[in-house]
């Protein structure tokens, strides 16, 4: 199809592009057909892979732009209906089926929002102030929704600059946030749109916050006199030639309840707008006075949504971080546990949040023996993941070098010790199974490990040092005992006897033990399943307050 130009009364329209990080961009819509579509030389490239090569296009059809959905996997929507073909209107949100995707707003004209500002400045003379101050209200509506599908927050408070000036005639206008203590111009603007500098004001910030802070009423502030004929020469208000100074404070917001807001007392502000005139004074009458403390309440509502939103989209990033960790950390537990043979083992670890300090290795040793450790590593969440990792490294190579048991230990304390000076430390049961019944443990500072005989007998398996990282210097000791056919040793982090349930009782390392002792004839599998089982029934399928790691381990001999 040959791309053909827009008509005189289309031009200017476009796309806000909102990508799924939330950033937006703007593209014009210059001819038509307008293809959308992952496929390299669409005229809108959409990076995501669940979305059609060519998604949708917008066409030109008897003078109005139509969105068309051609053939998409998922469909395009439009304003949350899902639609084949749909004549476009102004703010029309389009998505394409897919919940975190591409989301694009069109906007029939460039310059919407300086059309409606336009309005402002506008007020019927026949028709008495009443009317005009009705005229700029209705505009003033106008300009707060249209700032809903606006580009950015900048563009946001410029146009809430550009409104202020137009209503009270001033001719420069400065919008300070607070930084800190601090107050820092994000926008400055003459009545014609020109971008400031911030030095163009002259007037000294500390005098700014000085006022703010010192005001008596919420909604309006003044300057002190005697503070302006202080200032430097050619500072002041008549240096200045200034015919009149105008300030209104961007008052704090808060949500009281789900359908109340207040605002927060007159030292809470997150900013003012500053305006000033030469040539003549501001208009200040009643209405507009109420229409500029409407406006200064309308950039401090979008400011405290901006906030709340980054602080939504920060959540989200850190949880799409947080849910590939966890992904991570899952796929580097043992994949398969060996079920036949002399050695067999079934394991199983549930971290309590999104990633968690346990950690277990099931594996060979090069010469045909087998290596099993159980680690949890002090705290939670992200750092003591990291440690458990490293630590699975460490015993990785551990197990591949003749390195001794109590050596090993010792190397990995002493480094572990040197990277977070105690701050962090880990429990370890490590242990090495022969083919011929022998196994050589060291357990330090993890809870006894417990080997059960098919009678039901039981021998606990309990520390021979402390953790590791602990202090600087530490010496490990390793034991050995003799297997039996139908042996098991069963393993476990301390989430397994801390369990609480809702009265606040730990399930206890008696439950445990008695739980072992009626599965002793039974294998590991239903052994370890048997615990897990134990723990959720306990807490009442409650999430964990601590990770929960079993691995049990028997010798078939």
């Amino acid at each position: 199809m040959t791309a053909t130009e827009l008509p005189e009364g289309l031009r200017g329209a476009g796309l806000v592009v909102v990508n799924p990080s939330g950033n937006r961009s703007r593209v014009r819509l210059e001819t038509v057909p307008f293809v959308i579509g992952r496929q390299a030389g669409n005229q809108l490239v959409l990076r995501d892979n669940r979305v059609s090569r060519t998604h949708a296009q917008i066409v030109l059809e008897d003078g109005a732009l139509v969105i068309e959905d051609l053939n998409s996997r998922h469909g395009v929507i439009v304003n949350g209906e899902r639609v084949r073909r749909r004549k476009l209107a102004n703010s029309d949100r389009i998505e394409f089926g897919i919940v975190d995707s591409y989301k694009l707003i069109f906007m029939l004209r460039e310059d919407e929002i300086h059309r409606i500002l336009g309005q402002l400045g506008t007020t019927p003379q026949a028709a008495g102030p009443g009317a005009g101050n009705l005229v700029k209200l209705r505009a003033l509506l106008e300009v707060a929704r249209t700032l809903q599908a606006s580009l950015t927050i900048d563009d946001v408070l410029a146009a809430v600059i550009d409104a202020a000036l137009a209503v009270t005639g001033s001719e420069r206008g400065f919008l300070y946030l607070k930084e800190g203590e601090e107050l820092a111009v994000r926008v400055a603007r003459d009545r014609n749109g020109r971008e400031l500098e911030a030095g163009d004001l002259r007037v000294p910030a500390a005098m700014l916050k000085r006022a703010l802070q010192g005001r008596r009423e919420l909604l309006s502030m003044s300057f002190d006199p005697a503070e302006m004929a202080g200032l430097e020469a050619g500072n002041s208000l008549a240096g200045l030639e200034l015919r009149s100074v105008v300030c209104v404070p961007l008052v704090k917001l808060r949500t009281a309840s789900a359908d109340e807001t207040v605002m927060a007392p007159v030292n809470e502000t997150v900013g003012l707008i500053y305006m000033d005139s030469r040539l003549a004074p501001a208009d200040l009458s009643s209405g507009n006075r109420e229409l500029l403390q409407t406006l200064a309440l309308e950039a401090s509502t979008i400011l405290e949504n901006a906030r709340l939103l980054e602080e939504e989209r920060t959540k989200q990033r850190m949880e799409e971080e947080l849910n590939v960790a966890r992904k991570i950390q899952r796929d580097l537990l043992p994949w398969t546990l060996p079920e036949e043979g002399w050695f067999r083992a079934a394991g199983s670890s549930a971290a309590s949040h999104e990633v968690g300090g346990d950690y277990f290795d099931v594996r060979p040793t090069g010469d045909g023996a087998w290596m099993v450790v159980v680690a949890d590593v002090s705290g939670k969440g992200v750092s003591s993941a990291l440690l458990a990792a490293l630590l699975q490294g460490a015993f990785l190579l551990g197990s591949e070098s003749s390195l001794p048991i109590p050596d090993m230990l010792a190397r990995i304390s002493h480094f572990l010790n040197s990277r977070t000076q105690g701050e962090k430390y880990a429990t370890i049961f490590y242990g090495v199974f022969e083919k011929d019944g022998w196994l050589t443990w060291a357990n330090a500072g993890h809870p006894a490990g417990l080997l059960v005989r098919p009678d039901g007998s039981l021998r606990e398996l309990a520390s021979t040092g402390l953790p590791v990282g602990l202090l600087e210097e530490t010496a490990y000791a390793a034991e050995d005992v003799v297997l039996k056919p139908g042996d098991k040793l069963v393993l476990y982090s301390d989430g397994v006897t801390e369990a609480q349930n809702e009265e606040g009782q730990y399930l206890g390392t008696a439950a445990v033990r008695r739980l072992v002792k009626a599965h002793a004839g039974k294998g590991c599998r239903e052994m370890e399943q048997a615990l897990r089982a134990a723990v959720e029934e306990f807490t009442g399928g409650a999430a964990p307050a601590d990770d929960v790691t079993v691995v049990v381990t028997e010798y078939a001999g």
